[in-house]
């Protein structure tokens, strides 16, 4: 149960209210107490001022047309009425002053309702009414949860805390994953804070602080159909998951770097753990990335190739033209199984589109790849896939691959190993050299 009171909850309360029920009554209709009741009538009941003086609550103010009673307080007389005096407060000379404040509104029940001198009363009333209670509930909640409830010498513990890790490309959520404790605030109130400018760190500075549109879907049309698609299109895809749901997925993709700079990067994405291989080609060509399917085969053989890439998904590139070599060894051994995407549809393998925004915080885009090397390319699969993903549970992708020995077999032959979270960097600043 809610400990707010809803709209509805406090409509019972305003019937029972004109019905003269107790609060006792009113609270075992809600199951609440008796004091919860109490309390939400004397902090949400209106008063209603009678002659609407702020400055004099004397009920007989508007008929009052007594003098002089400073007589004895001053010197001097005057000829103004003592309502309308500047200098002494009436209400404590007077002996005819009565309060607007009914000693009534201190007690059970707190409003007017069904009181017997309702009608004949001048002294202020109080009501309590069911939408505006609620309204004034709303606006009070609304105006507790702004604002920036830290001290400023907390902020600055914060603050040196994110800058370093933020510097380094950090996501707030990477953060989290080993300083949760230390930080003591919720992700969402982090974020607050850096919107209202509560530390050095601004929205600029974290790596991904975007709205995504909504993704519409449209018919998608095709030139030709072209030979290579023939029972490999994304249709295809489905249709054999369907019946072979229990095989893993990978993506598979390329990232090109600035033009004519001839190095281009593979990659390979396992959909079970998010972890991304990247491989660097000495160009975009079928038979480079055909090297790369050769030489996983030789390292891995080709039992435990078939267990990590029983299929895969890529788009419509010319690099991934030749199926048939890449589906088969020489030998005509049956390695994988590739279908492709819709031309145009590139969110149809979203999980390795969005794992390339991680390669462009390293290499953003106009970088030239012809000066990488094989050493640059493992440093950042190891720092890419040493980042924890909310999806799993702030498991980083090495984590979730340790728990599988086949995979675990590949890390080894690969020899790709986790960095320590706080160490994790995705700058270009990781390779330490002049692009």
């Amino acid at each position: 149960m809610s400990k707010h009171l809803t709209l509805s909850d406090r409509a019972i309360i305003e019937k029972y209210l004109a019905q003269d029920m107790s609060f006792s009554y009113i609270a075992k209709r809600l199951d609440r107490s008796a004091t919860a009741i109490s309390r939400e009538i004397k902090n949400h009941r209106c008063f209603v001022n009678g002659f609407r003086y702020t400055s004099n609550d004397c009920i007989n103010y508007r008929s009052c047309l007594r003098r002089n009673l400073c007589v004895q307080e001053s010197i001097y007389t005057c000829s103004h009425r003592c309502k309308t005096c500047a200098e002494f407060d009436c209400r404590t000379l007077c002996s005819q002053y009565i309060s607007a404040h009914c000693t009534l509104l201190d007690k059970p029940p707190y409003v007017c309702t069904r009181c017997p001198n309702e009608k004949t009363c001048k002294k202020n009333h109080a009501y309590y009414t069911a939408h505006r209670a609620h309204a004034e509930y709303v606006k009070e909640l609304s105006s507790s949860r702004k604002g920036i409830r830290t001290s400023p010498e907390r902020l600055l513990e914060l603050n040196d805390l994110l800058m370093p890790l933020v510097n380094k490309g950090q996501s707030i959520n990477h953060i989290f994953a080993t300083h949760a404790d230390e930080i003591g605030l919720s992700k969402k109130t982090v974020y607050n804070y850096i919107d209202q400018s509560a530390f050095r760190v601004r929205n600029i500075d974290l790596p991904k602080k975007v709205r995504y549109k909504q993704r519409h879907s449209h018919e998608v049309l095709m030139k030709f159909d072209y030979q290579y698609r023939k029972g490999r299109t994304y249709t295809d895809f489905t249709s054999f998951m369907e019946q072979n749901s229990k095989l893993p997925i990978v993506e598979m993709d390329t990232v090109l770097g600035a033009r004519n700079s001839g190095k281009v990067l593979l990659t390979m994405l396992f959909r079970e753990t998010n972890f991304m291989l990247i491989f660097l080609l000495p160009d975009k060509s079928h038979q480079s990335v055909l090297n790369v399917f050769d030489k996983l085969t030789s390292l891995l053989g080709i039992d435990l190739f078939r267990k990590l890439f029983p299929v895969i998904l890529t788009d419509n590139g010319t690099e991934f033209k030749g199926v048939h070599n890449l589906e088969f060894t020489e030998n005509g051994a049956r390695r994988t199984r590739i279908f492709y995407c819709d031309p145009q549809a590139s969110w149809q393998k979203g999980r390795i589109e969005k794992n390339h925004v991680l390669i462009r915080q390293i290499l953003p885009k106009g970088t030239k790849f012809s000066i990488l090397e094989d050493t640059d390319i493992h440093l950042i699969t190891c720092h890419i896939n040493s980042v924890v993903r909310e999806l799993f549970d702030n498991q980083t992708p090495f984590d979730l691959m340790m728990q599988k020995e086949e995979c675990k077999k590949l890390l080894d032959i690969l020899a790709l190993q986790p960095i320590p979270l706080d160490e994790v960097l995705l700058k270009p600043a990781l390779l330490k050299r002049k692009k």
